[in-house]
């Protein structure tokens, strides 16, 4: 009993002086560990302090600040464990953690994917926060840019949150890329209405809105004869280029643009269609090279009109002629 007692008791001495004789390695470690931990936040603060100058670059700041701290971070705490145990390598850490990354990388592919996706838009922006963006059915307002996700707010107050692997590989169309939006829409006018006359008194309808701009300036095109009407563009630029102000100009210049032109007498008519009706009545009716499918006669030959007694007559005609090729019929059948 006393035999094992000994033995447990120079475990323990052994055990303290190891932990004495590892001491100073251990303060020296928390040291390093510490001041490399001091290190990474001042590189943290330095990072998001040079991207503070560019527009919009906070959040861009903020995740390459933490990506600097981390690093840094993991490398004090390898030095650290180096020098608090002496036979700790680095490279069979490293070693671990690449096989580990693999498996890691398998599991969370789709993750991954994303996060890579957003430090790209982070550093390359092709949109950025407080951009108003179409992405596929969405269109919306930025709201945030994070590492998995980006979220924009819709003009009728929803949140949409889109992977940013999608963003990435996808086309996306940023409406506020520039100063200025072109914006267009089509009038009709009558076939009668002079085209001149109508493009003038369109431009002056758009230039005499304030948020037209007269550079670059707008323009009226003529763009198609349609059914009903001549269709003329107008086109006209805006500035900002936002989705309040284009609906605003849209609404200021269409209550100018059709002011303005029934002001002067231009049409704008409706849709017609004309529906032409067989005059039944006429000594032509049946005859394909003489028919006048409801038309005006014009200059042309009027034909006359039918008799009763002779419709009549026809009809009768036509009746004997149907009873003789049914009694045809039956007699070849019996024969």
């Amino acid at each position: 009993m006393n035999a094992e007692i000994s033995t447990a008791w120079d475990k323990v001495q052994s055990m303290i002086n190891g932990f004495i004789a590892l001491l100073p390695n251990i303060v020296l470690g928390l040291i390093v560990f510490i001041l490399f931990f001091f290190i990474a936040g001042r590189i943290k603060a330095l990072v998001k302090r040079l991207t503070r100058n560019r527009r919009y670059a906070g959040n861009l700041g903020l995740v390459l600040g933490r990506l600097a701290k981390g690093v840094i971070i993991l490398i004090g705490l390898f030095i650290a464990l180096s020098i608090v145990i002496p036979s700790f390598k680095v490279s069979d850490l490293v070693q671990l953690l690449g096989i580990s990354g693999v498996a890691i990388g398998f599991a969370f592919r789709d993750i991954l994917q994303n996060f890579l996706a957003g430090i790209l838009i982070l550093l390359t922006e092709p949109f950025q926060i407080d951009d108003q963006i179409v992405f596929k059915g969405f269109e919306g307002t930025v709201e945030n840019i994070e590492t998995r996700a980006t979220t924009i707010r819709t003009y009728d107050g929803r949140r949409i949150v889109i992977p940013n692997s999608e963003l990435f590989t996808n086309s996306v169309t940023v409406n506020t890329a520039f100063d200025n939006r072109r914006l267009e829409y089509d009038v009709g006018i009558g076939y009668g209405d002079d085209i001149d006359l109508a493009k003038q008194l369109m431009l002056d309808a758009m230039l005499s809105v304030d948020e037209v701009l007269k550079d670059p300036a707008p323009d009226v095109l003529a763009m198609e004869l349609a059914g009903s009407t001549v269709n003329i563009r107008v086109r006209w630029w805006v500035n900002p280029p936002r989705r309040a102000d284009n609906l605003i100009s849209r609404d200021k210049v269409i209550t100018a643009i059709k002011k303005k032109l029934v002001a002067n007498g231009i049409d704008l008519p409706f849709p017609t269609q004309q529906i032409l009706f067989h005059d039944q009545t006429e000594e032509t009716d049946g005859d394909r090279s003489r028919q006048r499918e409801g038309w005006p006669s014009g200059k042309g030959e009027v034909p006359k009109p039918r008799s009763i007694s002779s419709s009549l007559r026809l009809l009768a005609q036509k009746q004997d002629d149907g009873n003789s090729k049914v009694d045809s019929a039956k007699v070849n059948n019996e024969i």
